[in-house]
C-alpha cells in the first residue's frame, strides 16, 4: 500500500507526463500549420506553383470582376466563403472567384471543406465573355456537396451531381468523399483534351472533351439551355470556385503545367 507521501510524489510524474503530452501535440499542430498552403523542395523542383499562399488573395479575384468579393475570406489558412458576410450597408457581396491565369495543359491540387447541407464547384478551363453572368455557364465543374443533406445529390442522373462528379454529366466512380466537417483533397488532371477528376486519391471520372461521345453527353444535360455552345469548351482557361451561398473552406490550391 502506498504511503500518503508516496502519493504526493507520484502526482507530479503524472502532471509532467500531461504536459508533455500537450506539447508534443501542440508542436505536432503547429508543424502541420506550417505544411499548409506550401511547396516542398520537390515540388518545386518539379514545377508546381501555389495558387493560394494561406494569408491573402493575392492572385484571386471576382468573376468579371477586379476584386475579391467580401463573401470571401481568409480563415486558418483557408479561403472560406462566408455566408454571413455582409457589406457595410447589410447586402451581400456575393460571386464566384478565379486565379487570374489561364491554364491549358495542367494538373491542379486542392483541398475542400463543405458544411452541412452546403453546395460549392472547382471550375476549370472557365471563360468571361461579356454575355455570361457566371463562370458554370462556360467550363466544367468538379461538384462539392454534402451528398447526404443536399437534395442536389439525389437530382441530375445516376448521381451525377454527387461530390466529385463532373456536374450534371458524370457520376465519381467510386464515390469516396468523407463526411462533412472533414477535409477531402480533389486533383484535376487536363492534358489534350484528356481529363481525369481525382477525390481522396482516387481517379473518380474520366472523359475526352470534343468527341461525339462528349457532344452527346452535353446534349443530354442541362447546359444547352444555358448555353448553345457550352459543349465547345475552351483548351485554356481559369481555375474558380464557386459561391453557391453556403460556408466551405478551399487550401493547399498548386498547379503543375504540363
Amino acid at each position: 500500500m502506498k504511503t500518503t507521501k508516496q502519493l504526493n510524489l507520484a502526482l507530479p510524474a503524472v502532471f509532467v507526463s500531461a504536459v508533455l503530452i500537450c506539447v508534443q501535440t501542440s508542436n505536432s499542430a503547429a508543424a502541420d500549420t506550417a505544411l499548409l498552403n506550401s511547396l516542398t523542395a520537390a515540388e518545386i523542383a518539379d514545377g508546381w506553383k501555389l495558387l493560394f499562399d494561406g494569408k491573402t488573395t493575392v492572385g484571386w479575384r471576382g468573376y468579371r470582376r477586379e476584386t475579391v468579393p467580401g463573401s470571401w475570406q481568409i480563415l486558418d489558412g483557408s479561403l472560406f466563403m462566408d455566408s454571413s458576410a455582409r457589406s457595410a450597408s447589410g447586402t451581400r457581396d456575393r460571386g464566384d472567384i478565379l486565379y487570374d491565369q489561364q491554364f491549358e495543359n495542367f494538373h491542379l491540387k486542392l483541398e475542400w471543406k463543405i458544411s452541412e447541407g452546403g453546395n460549392s464547384g472547382i471550375f476549370y478551363l472557365g471563360q468571361e465573355p461579356e454575355e455570361q453572368d457566371v463562370i458554370y455557364k462556360t467550363a466544367p465543374e468538379v461538384q462539392v456537396l454534402d451528398n447526404d443533406r443536399h437534395p442536389d445529390a439525389r437530382a441530375g442522373i445516376d448521381g451525377n451531381r454527387t461530390a466529385g462528379s463532373l456536374y450534371d454529366l458524370i457520376p465519381a466512380r467510386p464515390q469516396n468523399v468523407n463526411p462533412v466537417g472533414e477535409w477531402n483533397t480533389a486533383e484535376v488532371i487536363v492534358n489534350n483534351g484528356s481529363v481525369q477528376h481525382y477525390q481522396n486519391g482516387e481517379v473518380i471520372v474520366e472523359f475526352q472533351l470534343g468527341t461525339k461521345a462528349w457532344h452527346d453527353l452535353v446534349a443530354g444535360s442541362k447546359f444547352p439551355s444555358l448555353n448553345a455552345d457550352w459543349a465547345d469548351v475552351a483548351r485554356r482557361g481559369y481555375i474558380a470556385l464557386q459561391d453557391h451561398g453556403d460556408d466551405v473552406w478551399y487550401r493547399n490550391i498548386k498547379i503543375k503545367e504540363l
